[in-house]
């Protein structure tokens, strides 16, 4: 049975003063907001947020980044110690009473302050108090940014949305599995990859005179930073019928825009027996849909003080993304829709080269702002694994599912399951030997599978209003830039 969580609070973070005559409770400042503490002796450890210094009393806000919100404290000013400032770690013993300014409120009034890390701001200290910061400088303090409000509400968003993927796969019957970093193949077929070789000159060396190729020296085989776990979670869907990964994935685009990232983390379920499209769909809107619910139930604080933070969007939006079924076009009908308006794009629309963002982004708008299915699409534009649709061989059972801001949100189809044609392609990509295991698992006890991924920061971009995929990750790695 679980325990209350102020039980848990008080059982796992009791301690006893340093002059161990007095018995503090050390909670969070998330705890104490939420619970009746009143009276209570209360310790609480975080960092200085606002100090305010009035004629006999000092005020300071405490922020332990337990959640969005702040604890103001009461000391008597001749309690003060000398480097209480701004910016400093704090570990605060007092009694909790209720705030006279802000009725419903707690407030703790300090019977001791101890400043355990001073802060001084001359010394080079990015922050201000009660200074607001553009998200591009805040990005050149990537070891410090956790201490503004914004980013580190991004951050308790981003561990919800995390639970949430693993509790939504849970409750549908999927098996988490943890797909390989280092890989022998290129899944997407792009040749966008990182290679990898070992940083020790002596042993590529020594590896060259055994008239081994440099690229090989340590695997006996190229190498590569992972661009997507799907094709090792088809080999385990065909012993586990249901399975998703959810791990980082890397790109080598030279790009620098607002969406793209050199690594990310992808979420990518796989399900055997399956041989309809139409349920790779039903899936992914049930994901996306499931997961938006959940993030604002349990984190709806959050994203409502970063919606107030940013101004270029509303969260009325977000309810479009739950109120309507996703609209589902052909490719040959969102590109006729393209090309009826295409004195509205920068470029001239062309088939051949397919959807672009601005593109993208203008379909989703024309379904008011509700996510948008792209199916069946040219063979050519998609990788070698997606399977061809029987009443047209120039095209494969694939979607792309269009989301309001971003465009491009998840990318899915039907897999190959002809071991035959999938050699042949194969062939003609010069990877047979290469990919042998891929067509050999197709050979015995073999079922149709399908899947897609979801760019995890794809989504909370989505979801929230912040325009660069750089900053709903902890560390951004991109083109030309790889700090810390």
């Amino acid at each position: 049975m679980r325990k209350p969580a102020r039980l848990w609070g008080c059982i796992l973070n009791r301690y006893l003063s340093s002059n161990n005559k007095e018995f503090y409770s050390l909670l969070s400042v998330k705890n104490i907001l939420a619970n009746e503490h009143t009276e209570e002796k209360i310790a609480v450890q975080g960092w200085v947020k606002a100090l305010r210094n009035m004629k006999t009393n000092v005020f300071f806000d405490i922020d332990d980044g337990s959640c969005v919100n702040k604890l103001q404290v009461v000391l008597s000013k001749n309690r003060k110690p000398h480097n209480l400032t701004f910016g400093s770690s704090v570990k605060v013993e007092g009694v909790i009473q209720p705030n006279p300014q802000n009725i419903g409120k707690p407030e703790l009034k300090a019977d001791n302050v101890e400043v355990v890390g001073p802060c001084d701001i001359e010394k080079g200290y990015p922050f201000a108090p009660r200074k607001s910061y553009s998200a591009d400088y805040i990005r050149q303090f990537l070891h410090m940014r956790s201490r503004t409000s914004t980013f580190a509400s991004l951050l308790r968003i981003r561990h919800s949305a995390s639970l949430a993927v693993h509790n939504f796969f849970d409750s549908k019957g999927f098996l988490l599995v943890h797909t390989p970093i280092l890989t022998s193949n290129d899944c997407e077929g792009a040749g966008e990859v990182f290679r990898v070789n070992p940083h020790n000159e002596n042993l590529l060396v020594e590896m060259m005179k055994l008239g081994v190729a440099k690229d090989e020296a340590f695997f006996d085989t190229k190498a590569f930073l992972t661009v997507s776990g799907q094709l090792h979670a088809e080999c385990i869907s065909r012993g586990i019928s249901k399975v998703y990964t959810f791990g980082p994935t890397f790109r080598a685009e030279n790009s620098r825009s607002r969406l793209h990232l050199s690594e990310f983390y992808m979420i990518e379920p796989e399900i055997a027996f399956v041989d309809d499209l139409n349920e790779i769909l039903i899936l992914m809107e049930d994901f996306v849909k499931s997961l938006t619910t959940s993030l604002m139930d349990i984190s709806g604080e959050d994203i409502e003080f970063l919606y107030k933070r940013h101004e270029s969007r509303q969260m009325e939006e977000i309810s479009k993304i739950l109120r309507n079924p996703f609209i589902t076009m052909t490719y040959d009908e969102a590109f006729s829709v393209i090309c009826k308006h295409a004195h509205k794009f920068k470029s001239i629309p062309r088939k051949e080269e397919g959807l672009n963002k601005e593109q993208e982004l203008f379909l989703v708008e024309q379904n008011g702002g509700s996510p948008v299915f792209i199916i069946n699409w040219p063979k050519e534009m998609k990788p070698f694994y997606m399977k061809e649709m029987e009443s047209d061989s120039d095209k494969v059972l694939a979607v792309d599912l269009l989301a309001p801001g971003i465009g491009e949100l998840c990318g899915g189809s039907l897999r190959e399951s002809d071991p035959t044609e999938l050699t042949r392609r194969l062939q003609t990509l010069g990877l047979e030997q290469q990919m042998k295991w891929y067509t050999e698992m197709r050979q015995f006890g073999n079922v149709p599978t399908g899947g897609f991924g979801m760019g995890f920061e794809r989504f909370l971009q989505m979801l929230l209003p912040i325009p660069s995929i750089k900053d709903v990750i902890p560390f951004p790695r991109w083109a030309h830039n790889c700090r810390m």
